[in-house]
């Protein structure tokens, strides 16, 4: 999800966390001051950034691992409160870090949720385990999400005494969630049914939320060797045809066809043969192992062989981004032999190639 979208919903979770004074009495943590720790606490996972600017392959590695760890969790919460406390304290009657710390945890704990929800997944058990754990329901960056959180919050300023929007707005976001799921079910569904009419083996399959549409997916199904895949859309009975002048949510929803008329395509995980051998070195050298823990649908991108300057090369993508309406697939990578035994890792996009230090 993105950090704008993970802020509003650390804001709207501070305006339900904010506690009231009683009678008498200065609240234990003010309106204002609620919603702005939730909505930097929501933000502060995202924080791992940095690493991009160690290595390219040290952010696909690190990004929502630690910072987006339940285990790590409350010692973020507790840091953040800190800073927090510090920076609340010139005002009067300033909360101490105690006053914090529920909101700083939320915040956190909510963006983690959010990170939970789309296919990534997050490294909730960091730094004792890389296992990405993800429900899969909803495409990194949702506006219908994000508007339901954006008028909560706008709502909870007209009615500034009552928690009421606020927590509508949460309710609102695990419905539209629950959307996502029923949209998922039915995608997964249509990719059986695929598998068992074309007599497919069926070894894996799943399914990648897309914009616009919680019923918008790329089904992929597995049969051990080529992926079988398709862009549909659950709930269409037509297809949607589009014009020039159409708004882009018309546009981006357009290529995702009917169950009936889902256009299935087949791609082998390896190549064609002459590639195969090359392509599954390649995938299986250690230097490669980044790609293969980071990738969901893996496949052979681009293959050379009769390089002029004797290198033989072979990179791959994942299925995971292969969206209609984009032109240049990101994340592809690949590894070129350069001797006996030994490789040299490279990134691919539309700049060209650029050579990478396996980590």
């Amino acid at each position: 999800m993105d950090t704008l979208t993970h802020a509003l919903s650390g804001a709207v979770l501070g305006r339900v966390l904010a506690r009231p004074a009683r009678p008498g009495q200065p609240p234990v943590l003010p309106v204002a001051q609620a919603v702005l720790a939730g909505a930097a606490a929501a933000a502060f996972p995202d924080i791992d950034f940095v690493l991009g600017y160690v290595s390219e392959i040290a952010y696909l590695r690190g990004h929502r691992g630690i910072t987006h760890s339940l285990l790590m969790a409350p010692l973020w919460a507790l840091l953040l409160a800190w800073l927090m406390a510090r920076l609340a304290a010139r005002s009067t009657a300033a909360p101490r870090w105690q006053g914090f710390y529920g909101v700083a945890l939320g915040g956190v704990l909510i963006h983690i949720a959010g990170d939970f929800i789309t296919q990534f997944g997050t490294m909730m058990l960091a730094p004792f385990s890389d296992w990405r754990f993800g429900l899969g329901t909803t495409f990194i960056i949702d506006l219908v999400l994000s508007s339901i959180l954006l008028a909560g919050l706008l709502a909870s300023l007209l009615w500034r005494r009552s928690r009421v929007p606020a927590a509508l707005a949460l309710a609102g976001v695990v419905v539209w969630v629950g959307v996502g799921w029923m949209g998922r079910s039915e995608a997964i569904a249509a990719g059986r049914a695929y598998a068992a009419a074309h007599g497919v083996e069926l070894r894996a399959i799943d399914a990648a939320p897309r914009p616009a549409s919680p019923f918008n997916w790329t089904v992929v199904v597995f049969d051990g060797s080529d992926y079988h895949f398709a862009h549909l859309n659950t709930r269409r009975s037509e297809v949607l045809h589009v014009r020039p002048d159409d708004h882009f949510i018309r546009r981006f929803s357009a290529p995702y066809l009917p169950l009936h008329l889902a256009q299935w395509q087949r791609l082998p995980r390896f190549g064609s043969e002459e590639a195969a051998v090359l392509a599954q070195q390649v995938w299986q050298s250690e230097s490669f192992a980044f790609f293969r823990w980071f990738s969901m649908f893996p496949v052979l991108d681009h293959v050379e062989i009769d390089r002029p300057d004797g290198l033989q090369c072979a990179g791959f993508r994942d299925l995971r981004f292969d969206i209609p309406q984009r032109q240049r697939q990101p994340f592809r990578y690949g590894l070129c032999a350069i001797g006996e035994g030994g490789w040299r890792l490279y990134g691919l996009s539309a700049e060209g190639r650029r050579w990478l230090q396996a980590e």
